[in-house]
């Protein structure tokens, strides 16, 4: 298994041309959704929402913004990720109340979680910066995806290459409190990609890793 997860993540590459007519499955697509659901958040708290664009039309207009990449038309499957503009108390409560409903506890015994999550994210200095953290927050779940779909051997493409604001617009997420961030094709790589063949780059070990004993 080891062996078999590094053959995967050296598989895997930032996939540039992908075949339109090859599409995941709705099994594998399944296991994709469920990776971004269960991806780790600080606190737990999950400020995000990832938007899954199949319809051709809109795919079109957001192209148009989005520099005109071919990944977000060709893409099998399009997922738009958007993160909240403000962490407000209602939102820490829903979670807290989820938290309670699903371990089978009283609400109240959560007071103390509740009141640090607020005391940081709502009220705290972090406030004031929010919306980097929980940019932040929505990458992490990126990661999930990514190497979920390397496990699959399903081709994936992040991108932050968007108007933002111009994807707000189309997808009519103005005034909802929340935004566009980022965005990743997913699908199968077009045998005209010669990225798919070259070596990938990294540092060496030794210049990324450092181990304090």
């Amino acid at each position: 298994m080891n062996e078999k997860i590094i053959e995967a993540l050296n598989w895997r590459y930032a996939t540039k041309i992908f075949d339109p007519n090859k599409k995941i499955s709705q099994k594998d697509w399944s296991t994709l959704e469920e990776a971004l659901r269960l991806a780790p958040s600080s606190y737990g708290l999950q400020p995000w929402r990832f938007i899954v664009v199949q319809n051709p039309e809109i795919r079109k207009k957001l192209r148009a913004v989005a520099w005109n990449q071919p990944q977000v038309t060709d893409a099998s499957h399009f997922v738009v990720v958007t993160t909240k503009d403000k962490i407000d108390e209602a939102f820490v409560d829903s979670y807290v109340q989820k938290i309670a409903t699903v371990r089978g506890i009283d609400k109240s015994s959560l007071d103390g979680f509740r009141n640090s999550m607020v005391g940081d994210v709502v009220k705290g200095p972090r406030a004031s910066k929010i919306q980097h953290w929980t940019q932040r927050q929505a990458y992490i779940a990126v990661g999930f995806l990514l190497e979920t779909a390397a496990l699959l051997h399903i081709d994936a493409c992040p991108m932050e290459g968007l108007d933002a604001a111009a994807f707000d617009k189309i997808l009519k997420l103005e005034g909802t409190g929340w935004g566009s961030v980022a965005m990743v094709g997913l699908g199968y790589r077009s045998n005209k990609d010669q990225l798919a063949s070259a070596k990938k780059v990294r540092f060496d070990k030794s210049q990324v890793i450092q181990v304090i004993d």
